[in-house]
C-alpha cells in the first residue's frame, strides 16, 4: 500500500498543470522583481526569513543531528520525498541530480543539498542511502527523515501550515548559512530556477 494513503497526511504529490509550470517558472526570471513572500505563501523569496525549530533528524549515514546544524553553515537547497514514491519523487530525484551537475560545472563547492522524508516511519539509514545512490549523489548531497514525533513541525516549516493535501510537493526550499529557509521555488522546477537563487544568496 502506498505510504501516502495508509497515512493520513502522506496524500499522492500532483504534478501542476503545463500552464501553472509556465508562470511560475517565468517568476524564477525576475528574482529581484518578485514581491517579498510572507512565510506562509507558496513561491517566492520568504520574508522575514524563518528559523528553524528544533527538528531531529536521523540521516542516511545513521548520524542523529538537529536539522539546523545539518543546514547551518553553507546555502542548502531541500526537497521534502519518500523512497517509496514511484511519481513525483523519481523526478525529483532527477531534478537534484541535475542540479548537482550544474554546481559542479559552476564550482559552487559550497552548496548543500538535503532530500528530506515526509515518511520517518519506513525511510531508514537504508533506504535513505540507496535513494542517494540511485541518483549519484556526491558527497555534498545528503537524505534524512524527521523523528516521527517532529514531523508536523517539519511540516510546518516548510508549507507554511498548508493542508494536508498540499504538504507533498514537488518545491524546492532555499535556506541560507544561517539555517533559515529564504526561498521556496515553483513547483518541479527547472535547475536554472534553483541555480538562480542560490547565486542570489552568494
Amino acid at each position: 500500500m502506498n505510504p501516502m494513503n495508509a497515512r493520513g497526511p502522506f496524500i499522492s504529490s500532483r504534478v501542476a498543470s503545463r500552464g501553472r509550470r509556465r508562470l511560475l517558472a517565468a517568476g524564477a526570471l525576475a528574482w529581484l522583481g518578485v514581491p517579498a513572500a510572507r512565510a506562509n505563501t507558496s513561491i517566492g523569496p520568504v520574508l522575514p526569513a524563518v528559523s528553524v525549530p528544533a527538528l531531529p533528524l536521523r540521516r542516511h549515514d545513521g548520524a542523529t543531528p538537529m536539522l539546523a546544524a545539518q543546514l547551518r553553515g553553507a546555502p542548502t537547497a531541500v526537497q521534502l520525498m519518500f523512497t517509496g514514491c514511484s511519481t513525483v519523487c523519481p523526478i525529483q530525484g532527477a531534478l537534484f541530480s541535475t542540479l548537482q551537475a550544474a554546481l559542479l560545472s559552476e564550482r559552487y563547492t559550497a552548496v548543500r543539498l538535503l532530500s528530506l522524508s515526509i515518511d520517518p516511519l519506513a525511510d531508514d539509514p537504508v533506504a535513505l542511502s540507496a535513494w542517494l545512490r540511485r541518483f549519484g549523489a556526491r558527497p555534498t548531497w545528503s537524505a534524512a527523515a524527521p523523528a516521527p514525533e517532529a514531523l508536523e513541525s517539519m511540516f510546518s516549516l516548510f508549507t507554511g501550515g498548508a493542508a494536508a493535501g498540499d504538504r507533498h510537493t514537488g518545491q524546492v526550499y532555499l535556506f541560507d548559512r544561517q539555517a533559515r529557509l529564504v526561498w521556496r521555488t515553483s513547483e518541479l522546477p527547472p535547475a536554472e530556477e534553483v541555480m538562480a537563487g542560490l547565486r542570489q544568496m552568494g
